[in-house]
């Protein structure tokens, strides 16, 4: 149990140079071009490396940690689902060309510290899916694809309650269990990715070595077909207006507020939890990131008090007249309301 909390905790200490290497002397309050040349000027490979190989230790810790009874093979399962979703986040500002200081160092440290392993599309595919079709499309029918995998779930116009329910929680059902086994299998058969099957096999081995058969099942299946899934779906459910868009022309800040949202904005605890748990590193600060996505996620906050508020901001996720998820259902109401018959 103590090698477990010490591994964790180194891993927790790794994380922290990069941090403080780029949130040394932060304005508290700034414009994108100023921050973007502050991080430009702090650009570097190695404290990215650090802060990959920091949740890579804090997942080992939790795999030795499986292995002392049941309690504890639960924690690891969260513990671990957790870390897979900071892995995602970091890879994402990857995507975006801002986590290291060169173009090859962002492709390479996403690669290898975060799709091989998790057995994710490339990350040139992901980027042009990310980057250039959704961001200047968020939210447009037709031309958005996370749009259009939201639709896929059941997250549509004329859904019934239950029916509605059931897409808030898609990955857990039993379709999207299988989307989810299924899209790491592709990505496993692609030509010339033996590769990729080799290092989730590294992986898995490592799990088994660490922490035996309860950190496999724990520690590596059960986050990564379940539960991490649906934490990074609850994410993307929380990112737009995504039925209610309001369409604007202008600055990049104006069109994003129209089709963006805000969690929690006046509750520091929430919002200090779900940063540190499924909306982490900028994920709780979307709007600023879509509003100009070069700047890293250090700097998101000192450039959301420069912005206008979204179209909407919300008190919470699930529950509440002023949640996510209610606002979702009255969007695709009123729009199957005024659209009867329509499909999307």
């Amino acid at each position: 149990m103590l090698l477990s909390l010490l591994l964790i905790a180194a891993g927790v200490m790794l994380r922290q140079a990069d941090r403080i290497w780029f949130t040394r002397r932060r304005p508290a309050r700034a414009g994108a071009a100023e921050l973007i040349a502050l991080q430009r000027s702090r650009a570097t490979n190695w404290t990215p490396a650090l802060l990959l190989a920091g949740q890579w230790v804090q997942i080992a810790g939790w795999w030795h940690l499986a292995g002392h009874g049941l309690l504890a093979a639960a924690a690891a399962a969260l513990g671990v689902a957790v870390q897979f979703r900071h892995l995602q986040e970091i890879s994402h500002f990857a995507v975006h060309g801002v986590l290291a200081r060169t173009r090859g160092a962002n492709q390479l440290l996403a690669e290898v510290f975060v799709h091989y392993p998790l057995g994710l599309i490339p990350v040139p595919e992901r980027q042009r899916l990310h980057v250039r079709d959704h961001h200047p499309n968020a939210a447009r029918p037709g031309l958005d694809p996370n749009l259009a995998e939201l639709h896929q779930a059941g997250l549509r116009p004329g859904a019934s309650r239950f029916r509605f329910a059931r897409a808030v929680v898609y990955p857990l059902t039993w379709r999207g269990i299988r989307s989810t086994a299924a899209g790491i299998a592709a990505n496993l058969r692609r030509s010339g990715s033996w590769h990729r099957a080799a290092a989730v096999c590294v992986v898995l081995g490592a799990a088994y070595l660490i922490g035996g058969w309860p950190a496999l099942v724990c520690g590596v299946l059960v986050p990564r077909l379940l539960l991490y899934p649906q934490l990074a779906w609850l994410s993307l459910i929380n990112e737009h207006t995504w039925f209610a868009p309001e369409p604007r022309t202008g600055s990049p800040a104006w069109v994003e507020a129209g089709r963006c949202l805000r969690l929690y904005p006046h509750n520091r605890l929430l919002a200090t939890f779900a940063a540190a748990t499924w909306l982490p590193y900028g994920d709780l600060y979307h709007y600023a990131h879509s509003a100009h996505p070069a700047v890293r996620w250090n700097y998101l906050p000192a450039l959301e008090r420069q912005l206008h508020q979204p179209h909407f901001t919300a008190d919470s996720l699930l529950t509440g007249p002023r949640s996510v998820i209610a606002h979702h259902r009255r969007s695709l109401a009123l729009h199957t309301t005024a659209r009867p018959g329509t499909g999307v």
